[in-house]
């Protein structure tokens, strides 16, 4: 670390524990996890459908569907009412 004295260091070290321990915004550099509860999925179509309709919105987002308890788990930069509103296009009641 050439340049840096010990107090540039030591503070190099606090902005990025501090910067990995905020709470989570919903910014590029931070997606949210969200929760919803989605009301109709029966089939392996149905979950390809919701996931394919987050992915349309965030190509980069994470999804997991249980589809028996009907949840599904979004790991996305997007708002929350976005992803309801991506799902709820598919014809899936969503909350």
């Amino acid at each position: 670390m050439e340049g840096l004295d010990l107090t540039e260091v030591d503070l190099t070290i606090m902005a990025r524990f501090k910067l990995k321990t905020s709470p989570t915004k919903n910014r590029k550099d931070h997606p949210m996890n969200q929760i919803f509860n989605v009301k109709g999925m029966t089939c392996g179509h149905c979950e390809r459908a919701v996931t394919q309709a987050v992915k349309t919105l965030d190509p980069q987002a994470e999804v997991k569907i249980d589809r028996v308890a009907g949840r599904v788990e979004v790991r996305s930069e997007q708002p929350r009412e976005a992803l309801i509103a991506a799902i709820a296009e598919e014809g899936y009641a969503t909350t």
